[in-house]
């Protein structure tokens, strides 16, 4: 089965595509995570990729398309593949439908920005050891210390409430347009994210029949 996972920032779509990843046996596919593998390994678009990270430029479309078919091509894919934060925008769907690679499912999961800035801003890490807590659903024993190394709870730059909506704006603008986009083709499903991931666990199942 092929999967396309789609969600703003903080509504979790990359726990389901691990939860998804177990079940199936099938690869999860970050676009982040491959970028920086294709570097690492020195692929010929991962090379390409590195002239543009080492710039401080962001890496472009048709190279971070030529990273996605390298990775599709591995051996690990033949049986299906879960593809998380690609496409980002409807070039880059189009780009994956000329590779001839058939989409069996898009899977939308839902969440209203206001519970996903609370999520989000409420995140709390340690300075010290990295361990994560949650101001609300995961609080350290003392406010503001973490239980395991005494050291400082701090909330990164990334989830600062206005950083979040920034990134929430760009996800409206950018990557909302494809849900009209695989909508029209049939394979879209909604599900509403939960406040307990085991919930919409259940319900992303069940939208891909399992």
């Amino acid at each position: 089965m092929n999967l396309i996972l789609l969600g703003a920032p903080g509504a979790g779509k990359g726990t389901q595509a691990e939860i998804i990843c177990d079940r199936l046996n099938i690869p999860a596919i970050s676009t982040g995570n491959i970028i920086r593998a294709a570097m690492k390994n020195g692929t010929e678009m991962g090379k390409k990729a590195k002239e543009y990270v080492d710039a401080g430029n962001l890496v472009p479309d048709d190279v971070v398309i030529g990273i996605i078919k390298e990775r599709l091509l591995e051996d690990d894919c033949k049986n299906g593949f879960i593809l998380d934060g690609f496409p980002r925008t409807i070039p880059q769907a189009e780009a994956l439908d000329s590779m001839g690679i058939n989409i069996d499912r898009v899977i939308s999961i839902e969440v209203p920005d206001n519970k996903i800035v609370a999520r989000m801003s409420g995140r709390r890490v340690c300075a010290k050891c990295g361990a994560s807590y949650h101001t609300e659903y995961k609080k350290s024993k003392t406010e503001g210390v973490c239980d395991f190394c005494d050291g400082e709870l701090i909330r990164r730059k990334d989830d600062e409430p206005d950083t979040v909506l920034d990134r929430l704006n760009v996800y409206h603008e950018q990557t909302e347009p494809l849900k009209d986009y695989y909508a029209k083709t049939g394979k879209l499903r909604t599900v509403e994210g939960q406040e307990e991931v085991a919930d919409t666990t259940k319900l992303t199942l069940a939208a891909l029949g399992l």
